[in-house]
């Protein structure tokens, strides 16, 4: 049987038909920013949430720490960990915590190949027994809200070494666990799953670039990203993966998740930088959980003098 022809006016454009889900996703961040400005007006961290972690013995740590300001106090464990990103879980932050308290992370295994010498699998035990430091970063997140977090962890550049990168390796692609059963909620997520991410390799081997395994001296609460999550602090917190279940060396920059979502709002580098402004709101300030006003955002997140260098002579508006 043949169609019936249907007439060019009802046709929808293909640029319209391909940008659809865009549309739809877009529409899910504005519902999720708006119910974050309200909970900015009246935020009270959860009180169901303990720091019931097992403890990790750590070493001295030989890179020397980097000062915070005097205003840099580190936030509660309860705001920490009872206000996260994990759309796998929730798109409500408050929520997150709840619905991701019987996620299993037994028997977890990090795959580690590529452009690599020395491809490995490293099991649970073997990230637990990196000898592991303790460092307390700022955290920024996109949406204009930041934390300080005593993070626990080694930096991987020490997991990148295990495995002898190869010459040809110009970056480091990361990508999340991902299970429907787990996580009933994802496909209300509005991003493709699973969550990817990725660093250029002179990043990844920054000194500061941290593989967290724990924060306040205990391992991860299953809503930080347990058992073990990518920390750069010098950019937005989305870059910082969580739940890391494979990283691969490549030649080439490999895609992001949020840069597929939205390539005109989410760059590939995300650096923090006030200068640029997201298209839907201000980044040149910010506001601290737990904190009534507002604050200036730092160049880099306060780590400029540390990483500034790794982009000189770039364009950081065009390359945002």
């Amino acid at each position: 049987m043949n169609d019936p022809e249907i007439p060019a006016n009802e046709v929808t454009p293909e640029s319209v038909f391909l940008r659809r889900r865009f549309f739809m996703k877009a529409s899910i961040w504005a519902g999720s920013t708006l119910a974050t400005a309200g909970l900015y007006r009246a935020f009270s961290p959860r009180s169901d949430v303990k720091n019931t972690g097992a403890a990790i013995s750590t070493i001295p740590e030989t890179m020397p720490q980097i000062p915070l300001g005097a205003n840099d106090k580190p936030n509660t464990f309860s705001e920490i960990a009872g206000y996260n990103n994990y759309y796998e879980f929730s798109t409500d932050k408050y929520e997150v915590a709840a619905k991701a308290r019987n996620f299993v992370t037994n028997h977890w295994s990090l795959e580690v190949g590529g452009l690599v010498q020395k491809p490995r699998t490293f099991g649970l035990e073997d990230l637990l027994k990196m000898d592991a430091i303790e460092r307390t970063y700022r955290f920024r997140c996109v949406e204009g809200w930041s934390m300080v977090i005593p993070w626990v962890g080694f930096p991987l550049s020490r997991l990148l070494a295990m495995v002898e990168p190869m010459s040809q390796a110009t970056h480091v692609a990361f990508e999340t666990y991902y299970d429907i059963k787990q996580m009933p909620e994802s496909p209300y997520a509005g991003i493709d799953l699973p969550y990817v991410e990725g660093l250029r390799l002179d990043e990844a081997m920054h000194p500061l670039t941290l593989m967290a395994t724990g924060l306040y001296g205990k391992t991860l609460p299953n809503q930080n990203g347990a058992p073990v999550r990518l920390v750069v602090p010098w950019k937005y917190g989305f870059k910082s993966i969580k739940s890391v279940v494979k990283i691969t060396l490549t030649d080439r920059q490999p895609p992001t998740t949020w840069n597929l979502a939205g390539p005109e709002e989410y760059g590939f580098y995300s650096n923090v930088n006030p200068t640029v402004n997201h298209p839907r709101w201000s980044q040149a300030r910010e506001r601290r959980i737990g904190e009534g006003g507002m604050r200036e955002t730092l160049m880099f997140n306060g780590y400029a003098e540390q990483v500034a260098h790794l982009y000189a002579g770039m364009d950081l508006r065009r390359n945002f």
